[in-house]
């Protein structure tokens, strides 16, 4: 989608962090097969360790995080230093001015923070908000689009009972 919109003139990066590269889905893999494809010579998969992403990427005009935000207070993404702090800061050095930073992930119940991450990989859309405009990032837009009012909150996003049908927000950030 993202390579027909800019075009040819226009660079994707399909950027996989390193901490994930290696699930059995082959996220990496299925990126550069993408890069392969006939009309995708503008995508690159690029994977480097979250904390070396500023160094894996080109100034760009969008960076669009898809249910993977919540990771950034687990385990796997903090093990070798990568903090959401740290990474918001990379977002924002990446951006151009008026760059814009999208964010979609699994809701966590309001009012539990980054609690549910680890355990259940969902995160308050109000914690999320807070910490990117902390670096600087002014909320551009959000949509109700992805809302689900039958999702509980309290189940794990990938369980068989909610898988595809979690309760998500999605955010526009702008960088000025």
């Amino acid at each position: 989608m993202f390579s027909d919109v800019v075009g040819s003139k226009g660079r994707v990066y399909s950027f996989v962090p390193a901490e994930v590269a290696h699930f059995k889905n082959d996220p990496l893999g299925r990126m550069r097969a993408l890069a392969k494809e006939p009309g995708r010579e503008n995508v690159e998969a690029v994977s480097s360790e979250l904390v070396a992403m500023p160094e894996a990427m080109q100034p760009a005009d969008v960076l669009w995080l898809h249910l993977f935000y919540h990771d950034l207070h687990t385990e796997l993404a903090q093990a070798k230093g990568a903090t959401a702090v740290a990474f918001n800061r990379a977002v924002f050095d990446r951006l151009k001015s008026g760059g814009y930073y999208v964010i979609v992930d699994h809701a966590a119940a309001a009012g539990a923070g980054t609690t549910a991450a680890q355990s259940l990989h969902r995160i308050a859309p109000a914690s999320v908000r807070e910490e990117v405009e902390a670096v600087g990032f002014v909320l551009d837009g959000e949509t109700a689009m992805l809302a689900k009012d039958t999702d509980p909150h309290s189940v794990k996003a990938f369980e068989p009972s909610i898988k595809g049908e979690t309760d998500r927000f999605a955010f526009r950030f702008k960088k000025p």
